[in-house]
């Protein structure tokens, strides 16, 4: 991106990334005997390089698109593969308790598979022929019963060594496709009323044209990005649902954290405890009937421990604009908080005072609902790199 600029509170020199480490293993591996531990975790490095080399359904993905991080005294960034298994999971919540299921480097990148947030069950009741269901669906509802108190099946917690409190993980989103070939939307949300049989309908996407035909004669272009990407909330918070968003980032539901974009999240625990998964194809702001085109990903995500940056909500940039965020179980709140956030960003950033900072989101900034539907709302600022006469071309 051109003219990139910090996108929080400078406090120090950006960080060197921490050397990488091919530490992975299962939840389950932290309570094996010593014995036992130590040679799984002796065999893993070979099992990753492995791994590493095995074919993958972004290979031929576009290329990263997000800066890269720089690596101390010519070290590389490592890759990692974290696909979504009994074991890989965090089943409804964000939690600081949970072992994590991966251990990375600040700057390593991770692919992740995700699983479509549903049961065989159902979708097979939906009219999804029993050979589509995705072995790996079928192993997670058959074997894990650890799960609630929300419904998103997610991939980790990942650990990203370096990670502390007060810090800031950059999530940069660097590719994202369809992992099959259909999906569903559901019916509830914010007009209940509204929804009649079949409560799931199940929409086939055409990964050639990337779009999906919805009814007969409409069709919408596919735009695949994580519904849910956040870190582990304040101890204190205890084991949070997976369905509202809140600083912790988690199910913003924001369709415009597509490939290229990158989130800013506050890091509230050592490690950071990542999370990811609720593949989306295509949603509009709102999210009014409280699905969009659910399906399963496989994506590519950077993460990046940032020392430099402290923030205290979640926030967000594309090529074209910031994103300054708030979500409360009330709309008014929400929106003074992304309006707040917004103001705070400009005065960093800027220098503007808080008057000019608020006149300045009032006449150039669009002030928009993410999603009405997940028990806290979400209200986002879209502040456009256009205006700034510093970034050049960015926002054109």
């Amino acid at each position: 991106m051109r003219g990139r600029r910090s996108i929080g509170r400078v406090t120090g020199p950006a960080p060197a990334v921490l050397s990488a480490t091919h530490v992975s293993a299962a939840r389950s591996a932290t309570q094996a005997p010593a014995a036992l531990l130590a040679v799984l975790l002796l065999a893993l490095p070979a099992a990753a390089r492995a791994q590493a080399r095995a074919p993958s359904p972004l290979d031929s993905a576009p290329r990263d698109t997000a800066p890269a991080a720089a690596a101390p005294h010519g070290a590389r960034p490592h890759f990692h593969r974290l696909p979504a298994g009994p074991s890989t999971v965090a089943w409804g919540y964000y939690w600081s308790k949970t072992p994590p299921v991966l251990r990375v480097a600040s700057g390593d990148t991770v692919e992740v598979t995700t699983m479509i947030t549903s049961t065989p069950k159902r979708l097979e009741g939906a009219g999804v022929p029993a050979g589509k269901i995705q072995p790996a669906l079928r192993a997670i509802v058959d074997s894990v019963t650890d799960k609630g108190p929300g419904g998103h099946i997610l991939n980790g917690p990942i650990y990203v060594e370096g990670a502390e409190p007060g810090d800031v993980l950059q999530v940069d989103f660097l590719s994202m496709k369809p992992a099959i070939d259909y999906s569903y939307n559901g019916c509830r949300g914010f007009l209940p009323e509204a929804c009649g049989d079949p409560g799931m309908k199940i929409v086939p996407l055409d990964l050639g044209a990337m779009t999906a035909e919805v009814d007969p004669g409409i069709v919408v272009p596919l735009h695949p990005f994580f519904g849910s990407a956040g870190v582990a909330p304040p101890p204190d918070s205890g084991r949070l649902s997976s369905n509202p968003p809140g600083r912790h980032a988690g199910n913003l539901d924001d369709r415009r954290l597509v490939a290229g974009t990158t989130l800013y999240i506050p890091v509230f625990v050592p490690g950071a405890l990542f999370e990811i998964g609720d593949g989306h194809a295509a949603q509009g702001d709102g999210e009014v009937d409280q699905t969009a085109l659910e399906t399963s990903l496989t994506g590519r995500v950077r993460l990046t421990v940032r020392k430099d940056l402290h923030l205290d909500w979640p926030r967000a940039e594309t090529p074209t604009h910031y994103i300054a965020m708030g979500m409360d179980p009330d709309l008014t709140q929400a929106t003074k908080i992304a309006i707040r956030n917004a103001i705070a960003f400009l005065e960093e950033t800027r220098g503007l005072s808080s008057v000019e900072a608020y006149r300045l989101v009032s006449v150039a900034c669009d002030v928009q609902v993410t999603e009405l539907v997940d028990g806290n709302v979400g209200v986002h600022a879209m502040i456009p790199k256009s205006i700034f006469r510093d970034e050049g071309a960015a926002g054109s």
